[in-house]
């Protein structure tokens, strides 16, 4: 492992479960509808937001990586759909985006980026618009990338090659830590980094995906023993 410069998280479903704290923040996102725009709260209740939310990328491919763009799209298209004001959009999303902040960390996540981050540099790369700032674990990142910032979202190239040019180093040396096969692994194999497959239910690599991550873990704690060996 003396060879790796940089470790870089995934965030959902890595350091936190996020399937809780999705529905928590689209259900404050919709209670927040029912009070203050009860029109569009009616017309378009969780699943009906999601599945305009789906829509909207398919029709718009230049937002459907930015999760944040695309939410606030939705809700202007909601809004205007209703004949209400498409202004309505940023301040609900900025309700979601409060509770999709509220996660409940892996009991050692803390532990172990604390230890890990007096050792390396440590990214966090994430599809999503958790913000690792208002989580609690800024101080443990040296930088976060985001799909607004880097253009694409994981697997793509760009998220990785970022990652690389904020560290300082050659994918060689940047190690990738997350728990999806595409999005994590894959897309880092791909560009040439290390890849560490971070699997708690023990499933098997799915298959139709060549690039295997080069090691496997079920826990952060198990990552930690892994690279302080």
């Amino acid at each position: 492992m003396s060879r790796i410069a940089a470790l870089s998280f995934d965030l959902d479903d890595t350091l936190w479960e996020l399937g809780q704290v999705i529905r928590r923040a689209e259900q404050a996102l919709h209670d927040y509808l029912q009070r203050y725009h009860p029109a569009v709260a009616e017309r378009y209740d969780i699943e009906a937001m999601a599945e305009l939310r789906r829509k909207l990328a398919d029709e718009r491919p230049g937002i459907a990586h930015d999760m944040t763009a695309l939410r606030i799209e939705t809700l202007r298209r909601a809004a205007k759909s209703c004949g209400e004001s498409e202004e309505l959009a940023l301040p609900a999303f900025h309700v979601f985006l409060k509770a999709r902040n509220r996660v409940r960390l892996f009991p050692e996540t803390r532990p172990v980026l604390e230890r890990l981050a007096l050792r390396w540099p440590l990214l966090a790369l994430t599809n999503g618009n958790a913000d690792i700032q208002r989580v609690g674990l800024g101080s443990y990142f040296r930088h976060a990338i985001s799909p607004a910032e880097a253009g694409a979202a994981k697997p793509d190239a760009a998220m990785f090659a970022l990652a690389c040019e904020q560290a300082g180093v050659e994918p060689a040396g940047l190690m990738h830590i997350g728990d999806d096969p595409l999005t994590d692994v894959t897309g880092a194999v791909r560009f040439g980094l290390r890849a560490i497959w971070l699997n708690r239910d023990d499933t098997p690599w799915p298959e139709g995906l060549p690039q295997v991550p080069h090691q496997q873990v079920r826990s952060l704690t198990e990552l930690q023993a892994l690279l302080m060996d």
